[in-house]
């Protein structure tokens, strides 16, 4: 994160307080209310801290406690199931090698959550221990009130407050962790074991099979971070209107957003793009424009979202605006640091981020 220039000589305003409402993510996983989470530089600095925990001992018994504690975390961390669920867990059975999932519940029949193919690997090797020989099936059978007391100890040892490591806390971290990292609701709703997500937008519905594609590509991105690009949108071809040379492609998102790019025919063919097709939209920050205001822009950009600023990284030569829409969404923009001064912005402003059908890239799986 860049530091805020303290030798600027047009100061940006400071932020003001209070903020128009946002998403609450207390809809999304249930915690005390009021509770703040960690965020996903402190959730790392967790893992960080577990990680090392476990190596800072050279008796096999403790180092063998200490990293079935460590998969009990990580599987907390990056499916946000509840602690009841991971240790109820029987690796031999709830884990499928070929899909990289973990199934919760009583049997095959429970929910199937996707991890990432390097998170799966490291479970794998870590259970193929021999020390876990004679009890892998019930790796995870560990008192809930000793787990608790050691994550609060990893949380304290950190400065962080006790309730922060809870595993509740961590369930809802990471639940606001996806939300920020613009992976849609349905799908975080999904994985979090919610009875009824919502699958249908006004414009198209998406399948239980698209979900678990959507969470698939999301969670292996998430661990190879292989794109520069901090926008991203998931969703379905809606409308192809080709043309000689190129071709215009609607993507609806499953929030319901609407997205429009221009491809050549080639491309269109290469990708195999036709509607009902799940693709990945994606928009590098300087591509974003900002207006500050409450009215829909009038210009020529195709894409038009309003919402409101939800923080601002000043640095000596670019800003980073980060911009929330009403269902959560976030969409980063780069400006040069004059610009965002003339603009004014602080938390909570009104504005639109605008970029044209050119600026989006798409992706197949």
């Amino acid at each position: 994160m860049k530091k805020r220039d303290r030798t600027s000589s047009r100061p940006w305003p400071v932020p003001p307080t209070s903020a128009p409402e946002r998403l609450s993510h207390g809809r999304i996983v249930s915690a005390p209310s009021g509770q703040k989470c960690l965020d996903a530089v402190q959730l790392h600095h967790l893992e960080q801290s577990f990680r090392g925990w476990v190596k800072d001992t050279a008796r096999t018994d403790v180092r063998l406690s200490r990293r079935r504690i460590l998969l009990i975390f990580l599987l907390i961390r990056y499916t946000g199931a509840k602690l009841s669920e991971v240790l109820a867990l029987n690796p031999l059975r709830d884990l499928d090698r070929e899909r990289h999932t973990v199934f919760f519940g009583e049997s095959r029949a429970g929910r199937e959550v996707q991890i990432s193919e390097a998170l799966f690997d490291e479970i794998r090797s870590a259970l193929a221990d021999p020390a876990f020989k004679t009890s892998r099936a019930k790796a995870f059978r560990v008192d809930p009130g000793f787990v608790r007391r050691k994550f609060y100890q990893r949380a304290e040892a950190l400065g962080f407050p006790k309730r922060l490591g809870a595993p509740e806390m961590i369930r809802k971290s990471r639940a606001v962790e996806l939300l920020q990292g613009n992976m849609p609701l349905p799908a975080v709703q999904t994985l979090l074991g919610h009875s009824t997500p919502n699958l249908t937008t006004a414009h198209v519905s998406f399948s239980k099979d698209d979900i678990r594609q959507v969470t698939k590509f999301f969670m292996e991105r998430e661990s190879l971070r292989k794109t520069s690009a901090r926008n991203s949108f998931f969703g379905k071809v809606t409308a192809l209107r080709p043309g000689d040379i190129q071709t215009q492609v609607e993507l609806t998102t499953l929030a319901g957003h609407v997205i429009t790019t221009v491809i050549t025919n080639d491309s269109l063919e290469r990708l195999g793009l036709k509607k009902g097709k799940l693709i990945t939209a994606e928009v590098k920050a300087p591509w974003v424009i900002l207006h500050k205001q409450v009215q829909e822009p009038a210009c020529t950009a195709e894409n038009r979202f309003p919402g409101s600023v939800a923080r601002v990284n000043k640095g000596r030569v670019n800003a980073e605006v980060v911009v929330r829409m009403a269902d959560g969404t976030e969409l980063c923009s780069i400006v040069t640091t004059s610009a965002g001064g003339r603009l004014g912005l602080q938390d909570g402003d009104a504005v639109w981020a605008v970029f044209n059908s050119f600026a989006v890239v798409l992706h197949v799986d």
